[in-house]
């Protein structure tokens, strides 16, 4: 969750439905397919099964997806898929609610777990869980939530925890490693399989010998960046990327000058310049601790993650 500091974008920044789906059209005629809507908490969008219908027309889109808090979607998820969304994945850090309560600020579980089962209701092509495993906190919940998962036919994703933007309380004893968790989960359930054709999805795919799938994304312990082919719009228009990088490109100003075809020039230009290696250099950092201070935060809101989609 955001700090008790939480600074809202400017309203008059944001852009409208409209700019949305040009800046997508330009992206997917440059090659772009998949599309994954984020936050922050998308399902805060009034106007949201709108935009989806949109963004599901655009040429070129093949794959639109959404990553929630679930605590609004038992209400939408069959909306949503009606529109055009095909995959969604929940945030489900632990079962229980005190510590609901202790990661978010409320007693929300109970509309996440329902929201979860709506989305498994909703005939959605996948859905998925994702969990920040976070040592003392919930890392002695890994095996039940990937059971609780396995029940309702959602694949889990374990993540480890990533030293980004407000994450100010991070520290490195507090990551649970690739191989920890791995180990976990082997002394749970047996043999852990992985899967191969891995190619630029952030998380590596396991089977245990019953033939349930989880994933594990190892920012931290084992960065990807040399596959990671993934960009980041934020709400008001500034593309970055790399979830690590400090400057971003606005290409709201470069859409309203220059239209379509000066989005397109600029996205090339920037990608095929493209150098960005953050969680490899965050690795080789002595001494390391978070990536950016309070008052950092405090200066620059887009350093956030939940600005940028983290």
């Amino acid at each position: 969750m955001p700090g008790e500091e939480y600074r809202w974008l400017p309203r008059q920044r944001l852009l409208r439905l409209p700019a949305l789906v040009d800046l997508v059209s330009a992206f997917a005629a440059l090659g772009v397919a998949r599309l994954r809507l984020t936050g922050g908490e998308p399902l805060l969008r009034r106007d949201l099964p709108e935009l989806v219908q949109a963004l599901a027309a655009v040429p070129g889109i093949r794959e639109l997806a959404m990553t929630t808090n679930g605590t609004r979607l038992a209400h939408s998820a069959a909306a949503l898929r009606r529109a055009g969304l095909q995959r969604v994945t929940v945030s489900l850090d632990t079962l229980r609610r005190d510590r609901y309560r202790q990661l978010t600020g409320t007693d929300g579980l109970d509309r996440v777990l329902a929201g979860l089962d709506a989305a498994c209701g909703a005939g959605y092509t996948a859905v998925k869980s994702n969990t920040v495993v976070i040592r003392g906190v919930n890392d002695d919940e890994v095996a039940d939530l990937l059971l609780y998962a396995q029940s309702r036919g959602v694949e889990p994703r374990f993540i480890e925890y990533m030293d980004v933007g407000g994450a100010t309380g991070w520290s490195p004893p507090l990551v649970v490693p690739r191989a920890e968790l791995l180990a976990m989960l082997r002394a749970r359930f047996g043999s852990v399989r992985a899967e191969p054709g891995r190619g630029a999805a952030p998380a590596e795919r396991f089977v245990l010998p019953d033939g349930t799938r989880f994933g594990v994304v190892a920012s931290v312990t084992e960065p990807f960046c040399g596959e990671c082919q993934r960009g980041r719009l934020t709400a008001d228009g500034i593309w970055y990327t790399c979830l690590y990088a400090r400057e971003g490109v606005d290409l709201q100003r470069i859409l309203a000058r220059g239209g379509r075809e000066g989005v397109m020039e600029a996205v090339r230009r920037v990608w095929a310049a493209r150098t960005d290696r953050g969680a490899e250099e965050r690795r080789r950092v002595a001494g390391r601790g978070v990536l950016y201070r309070i008052d950092e935060l405090r200066q620059d809101g887009h350093l956030e993650m939940h600005k940028r989609g983290g």
